[in-house]
C-alpha cells in the first residue's frame, strides 16, 4: 500500500510541535525572569533593611559625637572662665549626658544591625572595613569620656598646666575619631552604591532577557498568524506598542492581561518588570538628593570624571548659618530637631539651586555653597550668589512662621536668624579625597573667608557680608553699602566688607540714605575725624534705630576717643574671633 501523504496532520505536527517548544521557552524565560526579579529584590531589601539603616545610624552617631563634643567645649569653657555659670553648667552637664545616652543607644543599635547582615554581605571586604572602623569606634568613646572627665577634674582643681596637656591629646584622639566616624560613612556608601550597581547589572539582563522574548513572539506571532486567533494578536500588538514606549521613556504604561496562556504570562512579567523599573527610578531619585545633579551630569558621570584632579578656578562660596539653633535645640527632641533642620535645609537649598548654586555641604546647622564654572558662566556667580543670600533671607521668614507648627511650641518659640558670608576668589576646585573615597568639592583661602565673613555678621548685626571682590563683580545689579576694613582671625591681610542691600531700582530711599550717610561716617572716621564720624553714625540710627554697623561704629568710636589706635593705623579692624 501506498504511502498516504496528510499535509494538514504534517502541518499540524508542525504548528504542535512548534508550539510545544514555544512553550518550554516561554516557561523558562519566565522562571529566569522571576527568579533575578527575586534577586533583584533581595538585593533591594539588603539596602533597604542594611545598607541605609546603618549608614543613617553611622550618621547620627557622626551627629551626637559632634553635638556631645560641643556640649563639652561649652562646660569646660565655662568651668575655666573667671566667673563660671552655674546654671550654663548644670545645663550643658544634663545635655553632655543626655548625649551620652543616646550615643549609647545609637551604639547598641548600629551593632545590632551589623550582627543581622545575611552572610554573603557581610564577607565583603567593604564589611570587613566597616566593622573594624566601628570596633575603633566604639572602644575609642569610653577613652574620650574619661579623658573627658579627668580634663573636667583638672579644671575645676585649677590644674591649668596638666588641663592643658590633657586637652591637647584629648584633641587627637577626637580628631581621630571624627575621622574613623567619616571613614565608616564613607564605606556605608561605598556599600549602597555596589549593591545599586549590582541591581541595576541584573535589571539590564532582565530587560535584555525580556526584549529578546518579546521579540521572539512577535515573530512566531507573524510566522502563523493565519493560524492563531485575534484574541492572541491583539495582546501582542499591545505588548509591543507599550515596548515601544519604554524604550522612548514612558514608564506610565500598563498592558491588561486578556488571557491566562503564554502571551497573557509574558503581559504579566512585562507589567512586573515596568513596576521594578519604577522602583528603580525612584532609588535613583532619592541617591539624586545626596549629590547634586549637576554634578552627576557634568563632572562624576564623564567618561574622564574619575581622573578629574583639582584645578584652580575663580569661584564664589557662600556660607549661611542658622542663628538660635542651640536654643532650639535644647527645648526639643532629636527626631523633631532632625525635622526642623531638614526642612530649613529645604528652603535654603531650593534658594541656592534656583539661583544655578550648588550646595556643597551641610555643616551642623550650615550650608555651604558655591557659584562658578562649569555650572554657572565666568562672570556671573558672584551676582547669582548674592541672588541667593537674598533669596535665602527671605525664605527664613516663611521659615520662622512655621516654627510654631514644626516644633509644637505655641509660646515663647525661639526666635532664628540667618548669617550669610561670600567670598570670590581662586579656589582647588574638583574631585578631592584618596584613591577609594572622594567628593566634588572647593578648598582653599577663599572658602576660609567666605566662613569668616559668616561669622563676622554676628559682630556687625548684618545677615549678609560680602568681601570685596564679589561686591565688585555684583556692584552693577546690587546697592552695596561698605561696613568695614577688617583682617578676620587667621588672615593678615585686611579686606573691605560690604553689605547687600538690594537689586539696583528697588532699594527704598530710606536705606539708600542711610548708605550715604554710613560711607560719609566711615570716612570720618578712618581720618581720625572722632566727633564728625559719631555725628554720623549717630545720624543714621536715627534713620533706622536698630542699624547693627552703625551701633557697632558708633561704640569704637567711642573707645577710640579714649584710647587712639596707634600711629599707621590704615582703618582696619581686627577681628579676634571666628
Amino acid at each position: 500500500m501506498p504511502l498516504e501523504f496528510r499535509p494538514s496532520r504534517t502541518i499540524a505536527a508542525k504548528i504542535f510541535g512548534l508550539a510545544l517548544v514555544l512553550l518550554f521557552l516561554t516557561l523558562c524565560l519566565t522562571v529566569y525572569l522571576l527568579n533575578e526579579v527575586a534577586n533583584s529584590e533581595k538585593a533591594l531589601q539588603v539596602i533597604a533593611s542594611y545598607h541605609l539603616p546603618l549608614a543613617n545610624s553611622v550618621t547620627r552617631l557622626h551627629e551626637i559625637g559632634l553635638r556631645r563634643r560641643l556640649a563639652f567645649v561649652r562646660m569646660y569653657g565655662e568651668i575655666g572662665s573667671s566667673m563660671p555659670n552655674k546654671q550654663v553648667i548644670e545645663i550643658a552637664s544634663k545635655h553632655y549626658d543626655e548625649l551620652n545616652g543616646e550615643l549609647a543607644k545609637e551604639i547598641a543599635n548600629a551593632s545590632a544591625l551589623l550582627a543581622a547582615y545575611p552572610a554573603e554581605e557581610d564577607a565583603s571586604p567593604a564589611m570587613a572595613r566597616a566593622h573594624l572602623l566601628f570596633d575603633q569606634i566604639k572602644e575609642s568613646y569610653p577613652l574620650i569620656t574619661a579623658r573627658q572627665m579627668e580634663l573636667l577634674q583638672l579644671q575645676k582643681s585649677h590644674q591649668q598646666r596638666e588641663a592643658n596637656i590633657v586637652n591637647i591629646g584629648m584633641g587627637d584622639l577626637q580628631e581621630e575619631m571624627q575621622n574613623k566616624r567619616e571613614k565608616l560613612r564613607d564605606t556605608m556608601t561605598e556599600l549602597s552604591e555596589e549593591a545599586t550597581k549590582r541591581s541595576a547589572a541584573r535589571g539590564k539582563e532582565i530587560v535584555l532577557l525580556a526584549t529578546i522574548a518579546t521579540f521572539f513572539t512577535m515573530l512566531l506571532g507573524l510566522f502563523v498568524a493565519a493560524l492563531i486567533s485575534r484574541r492572541i494578536v491583539k495582546p501582542v500588538q499591545a505588548l509591543a506598542l507599550a515596548m515601544k514606549d519604554v524604550q522612548k521613556g514612558n514608564l506610565d504604561v500598563a498592558v491588561p492581561v486578556a488571557s491566562g496562556d503564554e502571551v497573557g504570562a509574558l503581559t504579566g512579567s512585562f507589567n512586573f518588570f515596568i513596576v521594578e523599573l519604577k522602583s528603580k527610578e525612584r532609588m535613583k531619585t532619592t541617591f539624586g538628593k545626596y549629590i547634586d545633579p549637576r554634578i552627576l551630569e557634568r563632572v562624576l558621570l564623564q567618561e574622564d570624571g574619575v581622573a578629574l584632579a583639582g584645578e584652580r578656578r575663580h569661584m564664589t562660596v557662600l556660607f549661611a548659618d542658622l542663628v538660635g539653633f542651640t536654643n532650639l535645640s535644647e527645648r526639643v527632641t532629636p527626631d523633631l530637631m532632625v525635622t526642623i533642620l531638614n526642612r530649613h535645609f529645604g528652603l535654603q537649598a531650593k534658594a541656592v539651586q534656583e539661583n544655578k548654586g550648588i550646595v556643597d555641604k551641610f555643616l551642623g546647622d550650615a550650608v555651604m555653597a558655591f557659584w562658578g564654572p562649569p555650572f554657572t558662566g565666568t562672570e556671573n556667580h558672584a551676582e547669582l550668589a548674592c541672588r541667593s543670600a537674598l533669596a535665602q533671607v527671605e525664605v527664613l521668614k516663611a521659615f520662622r512662621s512655621e516654627l510654631p507648627n514644626l516644633t509644637g511650641l505655641r509660646k515663647d518659640v525661639p526666635v532664628v536668624d540667618l548669617r550669610v558670608g561670600i567670598f570670590s576668589g581662586e579656589v582647588v576646585v574638583g574631585n578631592i579625597g584618596s584613591e577609594n573615597t572622594r567628593s566634588y568639592t572647593v578648598i582653599g583661602d577663599t572658602v576660609n573667608l567666605a566662613s569668616r565673613l559668616e561669622s563676622a555678621n554676628r559682630f556687625y548685626g548684618t545677615n549678609i557680608l560680602l568681601g570685596d571682590m564679589t561686591a565688585q563683580s555684583a556692584a552693577s545689579q546690587f546697592e552695596m553699602r561698605e561696613i568695614d576694613f577688617i583682617a578676620v582671625k587667621g588672615h593678615t591681610e585686611a579686606i573691605a566688607v560690604y553689605e547687600p542691600l538690594g537689586m539696583k531700582g528697588s532699594t527704598s530711599a530710606e536705606t539708600m540714605k542711610l548708605r550715604d550717610v554710613y560711607s560719609t561716617a566711615l570716612e570720618r572716621y578712618r581720618k581720625r575725624l572722632w566727633d564728625e564720624a559719631e555725628r554720623g553714625f549717630d545720624e543714621c540710627l536715627r534713620i533706622r534705630t536698630a542699624d547693627g554697623p552703625a551701633t557697632k561704629m558708633r561704640e569704637r568710636v567711642q573707645a577710640f576717643r579714649v584710647s587712639p589706635p596707634p600711629e599707621g593705623w590704615n582703618g582696619a579692624w581686627i577681628a579676634e574671633s571666628k
